[in-house]
């Protein structure tokens, strides 16, 4: 997001909004810091940065109102804009004069270059590149590598030879007729949106419907950086099934020119030009030279539309491309043309349903006659790719209702009919919604070095911002260090009957295969009372299960011993999928939980109304920017490992090593600087990668690097549970909740991992901030032959959320009362106490509920949301307020304790170490403060480098929102001790400065070496039993949506 902002102020140092917008599209925040993303980038715009509503005002000065936001000055900031350097273009460094040169002066020579296994070829002349294909037909055509370079790099093809056009002119010459325009296939799609919104604005509204079509795609079509360098020819040429451009291409009567040894010709882009998936009539010598785009008529109306599921970089669920055309005066179709995509292995034409439409007039009767042909027409068995079947084949039926509603408009704006008609559709809104964070203002009597509660930039922001930061993977690689790549199951449920790896070992630079009897310690991990192999030997379980792994001197040698390891399955019987074949065969893991409090029986029977559902929620990838990562270097004496590894607990990666090699657990040391995100998916899995890299480097005696490629990541790790849950409600006329049953069972895979504490989470918190005096819950969870899910952001309480609320907005439903109403009656209300018996005070909660309704004028906006909906047929607003009780901390006592050291140094620095793990989410930065508090010096003096198992051992996970209270108070009474040791000290000299104090007490017999240890709550709980509640601490907040 930087080198792109800075991209936009090279070319454009006074940019709008819509320019940051567009520059920033494309860019994946994974942890959702868009706000001050854009906020950052916002102090670069002249008129939106000064705007009071962009900032967060209530009125705006842009409409000659007086923003009447009081507090706007008096909370503190981040960062005050004022103390910024103005943007000055004439100091940035020049464009390289080399390479303007190489530009004016091409290269006429033919290019190439030679690896391994391919060779790249770049002609300089269209003869050249004729003859080049003429020889080597198979070899592909690469501009903007969108399409070649993903099959290379994540299915493994290998092309011995590709040819690179970029340097051929007559692909991106561009000429004008009366009746289109020639686009050269090599333009990019960049290039081809600034020449067709160049068009529009010179030529007549009519002869502009195809193009404005495109435009409206190519806005749609993957971000800024793919349409830089993706190109009109390649996009049609590689045939995907649902291609945003293709359909409008084929729609809009386009045609290719084409070339080759044989001569030119032109080809129609229409039904019979894409025969299959990936596939077109072109023969494989053929090049794509030009794409014709012809001008539109009077009374021709063509539309490009698709249902995706973000709005913008995203491939389609569907996506189409309609022409209708009318003489004029008249609303009978003369010619239609109809193309889908995302509904075939290729672009299709609804040709029949043309002809439903064709000669007849545009009105609700042709249109219902062609919703039935479409229906026949576009057929997808239950087994198509991409499934969602039902979900496809419904959107044909809505895109041509758009389609049929936008034409009735023009017909309408153009008088050719004159009753009244539906309301028309408008796109979703694009502009990036106004808003502000808040930060609360300290105490006037704390002190001004004391940052704790003010506003602080993260400590590693500016080393994030400038790529300075070092994660696992960006540590230098040492001599001789080799590459790890894991070989994982092809089957689901199976014996391994053989495991080949002669072919692997071949593969120049593969150095050794690690299988399972190469583990000198512990094959197996022990979690819960199952055991995961850290290899499987002997039967799999899930695709993507671990076999084996391969080192390399590289990591492309590597993957290609990997892909040489044979594996010979024998299936067996009857595997399990989904949570019904799971639920009917009794396949749980134990135990299965069960909390109840009051009697639901008694509680159903004197309910007036009772209501029975079930819910469904899927599951969800972790996606850390950073993937699994992890460095293991041996020492040299003694059986000593390094352990460099991504992970949230590095103390249960040291075990693990520890134990899978045999060797004692102070031979290990595990270092983590930072991780690229963890969100709960680098613990369980991440161990067990590090102990088969730690076995490699144990073998091998050099230096292991492993790090997941994406898909093998999103393969092997797991993600959030999927759950089904089904509930029986009681409730009264009244809207009060008196009874309820609810039912949890989680998809948890094929290891048990941590999903039996998820399925008691789910127990914990099924209640949410309601009061439900007769509650039951069952939890399970469901052993399956999928990956085995993890703990993800939340810990199963977003499932169970899920649920509660889908309980009451349908109890509300059948009352037909407002949801906030039925939310606000069944809230907690004075002395209260969970089922898990933690008594509360909900005043907090209360409090919470009324400040966010106040501050969002929740009535008005109320007000707001029915009156547009009454006034728009076809576009409804929503509007949701949601109460949310979350304990943090663990239910385990015994992971709720930390530990801290703290070093003051002769100079007065301060280095200090704790057992929590920096993830992005800022501990480091909250330890530095409270440091700071402490101590009484500035966050300048104090210094965190790494979590390490050497320097404070036996750390407990960060997770479950504890980490900085479980840290911070571990921090905290450690620099209390050190603070009191320099008492003796401070009296002597009382006013000097705080080196002076510290270079002192060298000469003391004090030692200056700060450490505690935070023991864990004691209580001890049991579901269903008298013990001490398992959460001691609850978060409290009311969200709206």
């Amino acid at each position: 997001m930087v080198m792109a902002t800075y991209a936009l102020l090279r070319n454009k140092p006074k940019p709008t909004m819509d320019d940051i917008t567009l520059a920033l599209a494309g860019n994946l925040c994974r942890c959702t810091g868009y706000r001050p993303i854009v906020d950052g980038c916002r102090t670069f715009c002249q008129q939106e940065a000064n705007c009071c509503q962009v900032n967060g005002g209530g009125n705006c000065c842009l409409n000659g109102e007086e923003n009447t936001r009081e507090d706007s000055k008096k909370n503190p900031e981040l960062f005050d804009k004022d103390e910024f350097l103005p943007l000055d273009p004439t100091q940035e460094l020049i464009f390289p004069p080399e390479l303007i040169l190489m530009a004016e002066t091409p290269c006429t020579r033919t290019l190439s270059f030679h690896g391994e296994r391919m060779s790249w070829l770049s002609p300089a002349s269209l003869d050249e590149l004729i003859q080049l294909k003429a020889e080597h037909a198979a070899a592909p055509l690469v501009m903007g590598n969108t399409n070649i370079g993903p099959d290379i790099k994540f299915k493994g093809v290998v092309h011995p030879l590709v040819i690179s056009p970029s340097r051929i002119k007559e692909l991106f010459q561009i000429s004008q007729t009366p009746q289109g325009v020639w686009v050269g296939a090599g333009c990019t799609l960049a290039e081809l949106r600034s020449l067709l919104e160049k068009l529009v604005s010179e030529l007549p509204a009519e002869k502009t419907e195809l193009l404005g079509a495109l435009i409206q795609q190519l806005g749609n079509l993957g971000s800024q950086q793919i349409r830089n360098v993706a190109t009109l020819g390649g996009n049609i040429a590689s045939a995907y099934p649902n291609s945003d451009l293709n359909p409008v291409l084929a729609a809009g009567s386009c045609r290719v020119t084409v070339i080759s040894s044989e001569g030119r010709r032109e080809i129609p882009l229409d039904q019979d030009f894409f025969v299959g998936f990936g596939k077109t009539v072109l023969k494989p010598e053929d090049i794509v030279l030009s794409v014709f785009l012809p001008f539109s008529r009077k009374g021709e109306f063509v539309r490009a539309l698709r249902q995706a599921p973000r709005k913008e970089v995203s491939f389609a669920t569907v996506t189409t491309g309609m022409r209708a055309f009318f003489s004029e005066g008249s609303s009978t179709v003369q010619e239609v043309s109809i193309y889908f995509g995302g509904v075939a292995a290729t672009t299709v034409s609804a040709a029949e349903t043309c002809k439903a439409l064709a000669g007849r007039p545009w009105s609700e009767e042709t249109l219902s006659r062609a919703y039935d042909v479409l229906l026949e027409e576009v057929v997808l068995p239950p087994s198509a790719p991409g499934g969602k079947v039902e979900f496809r084949r419904s959107l044909t039926l809505s895109l041509l209702f758009k389609f049929y509603l936008e034409v009735l408009h023009k017909l309408k704006e153009m008088n050719v009919i004159s009753e009244e008609i539906p309301e028309k559709l408008l796109p979703l809104p694009r502009e990036i919604q106004p808003t502000v964070q808040e930060f609360q203002a300290v105490s006037k009597e704390q002190s001004d070095q004391d940052p704790v509660g003010r506003p602080m930039m993260h400590r590693s922001a500016i080393s994030h911002a400038t790529g300075e930061a070092v994660y696992c993977d960006d540590i230098p690689r040492t001599d001789g260090e080799l590459f790890l790549v894991v070989v994982t199951s092809s089957r689901a449920h199976a014996k391994i009957t053989d495991l080949d790896v002669s072919a692997a070992l071949k593969v120049p630079g593969v150095v050794d295969v690690i299988t399972a009897k190469d583990i000198p310690g512990k094959k197996v991990r022990l979690m819960f009372g199952y055991e995961e192999e850290v290899l499987s030997e002997d039967e799999v379980s899930c695709v993507g299960q671990m076999v084996c792994a391969v080192v390399a001197d590289s990591k492309p040698h590597a993957k290609r011993g990997a892909a040489a390891v044979k594996i010979t399955y024998e299936d067996l019987p009857d595997p399990i999928f989904t949570l019904e074949d799971a639920i009917q065969k009794s396949s749980f893991y134990e135990p299965r939980r069960l909390l109840e409090v009051g009697d639901v029986k008694e509680g159903f029977e004197k309910a007036d109304r009772v209501h029975e559902a079930e819910v469904r929620m899927g599951g969800q990838e972790h996606f850390y920017m950073e993937p699994q990562s992890m460095l293991v270097v041996p020492v040299g004496e003694e059986r000593e490992l390094n352990v460099y590894v991504s992970t949230q607990w590095p103390a249960l990666t040291q075990e693990a090593v520890a134990e899978t090699l045999g060797i004692p657990s102070n031979r290990v040391t595990c270092h983590v600087k930072r991780m690229g995100g963890a969100f709960g998916g680098k613990v369980i899995k991440t161990s067990i990668l590090a102990s088969i890299t730690s076995v490699a480097a144990w073998k091998t005696n050099r230096a292991v690097r492993c790090v997941l490629e994406r898909g093998e990541d999103m393969l092997i790790t797991g993600g959030r549970h999927p759950l089904l849950a089904k509930y029986k409600v009681g409730f009264m006329n009244d809207g009060r909740i008196v009874a309820a049953d609810l039912s949890y069972y989680a998809n948890a895979g094929c290891k048990v991992d941590e999903s039996v504490l998820i399925a008691e989470k789910f127990l914990l918190h099924m209640e949410n901030a309601y009061s439900i005096p007769n509650l039951r819950g069952f939890a399970a969870a469901c052993k399956t032959n999928l990956p085995s899910n993890t703990a993800f952001r939340g810990f199963g309480v977003p499932q169970c959320l899920f649920l509660i609320e889908n309980m009451v907005n349908d109890v509300a439903l059948l009352l037909g009362r407002p949801a906030d109403q039925i939310r606000q009656m069944n809230m907690y209300k004075g002395p209260s106490s969970t089922p898990y018996k933690l008594e509360f005070s909900p005043d907090n909660l209360l409090r919470c509920w009324e400040e966010c309704k106040l501050k969002s004028d929740y009535s008005a906006r109320c007000k707001a949301v029915e009156q547009f909906n009454q006034q728009n047929q076809w576009k409804k607003r929503g509007i949701s307020l949601v109460p949310i009780k979350y304990g943090i901390g663990f239910a385990e006592s015994f992971l709720n304790q930390a530990a801290a050291l703290v070093h003051i140094y002769k100079d007065g620095s301060v280095l200090v170490t704790h057992g929590g793990t920096e993830m992005g989410q800022g501990i480091h930065t909250k330890m530095q403060q409270v440091a700071s508090r402490e101590l009484h010096i500035p966050t300048t003096k104090i210094y965190i480098s790494e979590t390490s198992t050497s320097t404070v051992p036996n750390t407990c996970p960060s997770a479950a929102s504890f980490g900085t209270d479980a840290n911070g108070m571990a921090v905290k009474n450690a620099c209390e001790i050190l603070h009191q040791r320099l008492e003796p000290i401070r009296k002597k000299n009382p006013n000097g400065p705080w080196e002076n104090w510290d270079s002192r007490r060298i000469f003391s017999e004090d030692q200056f070496i700060g450490h505690w240890v935070l023991e864990g709550s004691r209580s001890v709980h049991g579901l269903g039993q008298n013990g001490g509640p398992p959460l001691c601490l609850l978060h409290i907040w009311s969200m709206l949506q």
